[in-house]
């Protein structure tokens, strides 16, 4: 069976990671977390290719590109995840499976970060782990896509 094709979406403020709250983000940057997710998901049998922008717009297009390029989505949609119903709608509209994940738990910090308005639209959600949190994303997207 073929290898099954992940983009990995990253979006505002995480081009950062190592240099932004490093003791809530964590000390990696996102070009090593991304290296180590690529090694992980080869093993899981999943090809991950990966996106990063601040702009809504060029992630919009990019959840757009899933539709006809891959097979599912993990998608830490920053701060655009607590109000970006654009970002929802966008989800919803490629009917393939979108794990939502976060670097920290958004349920323990401030009151804005408890609600996400994309979940809905994922098949789930995980936060809190740090960089574990793809990881642990990669695996039940393998689940998700084998059934």
């Amino acid at each position: 069976m073929a290898d099954k094709k992940i983009l990995v979406i990253n979006g505002p403020n995480l081009n950062l990671l190592s240099v932004r709250e490093p003791g809530i983000y964590g000390n990696q940057t996102l070009e090593t977390i991304n290296q180590n997710l690529e090694s992980y998901g080869k093993g899981l049998g999943l090809r991950c290719t990966f996106f990063q922008s601040n702009c809504e717009g060029e992630i919009i297009d990019a959840i757009h590109s899933v539709l006809r390029e891959y097979d599912g989505c993990i998608l830490n949609a920053g701060a655009y995840t607590h109000y970006s119903y654009a970002i929802l709608d966008a989800i919803k509209a490629i009917g393939k499976p979108v794990i939502e994940v976060h670097l920290s738990n958004i349920h323990a910090r401030e009151e804005f970060r408890h609600t996400s308005v994309i979940a809905p639209a994922c098949v789930g959600s995980i936060a809190g782990f740090g960089k574990n949190s793809y990881f642990l994303a990669l695996s039940a997207m393998k689940d998700v896509l084998n059934g």
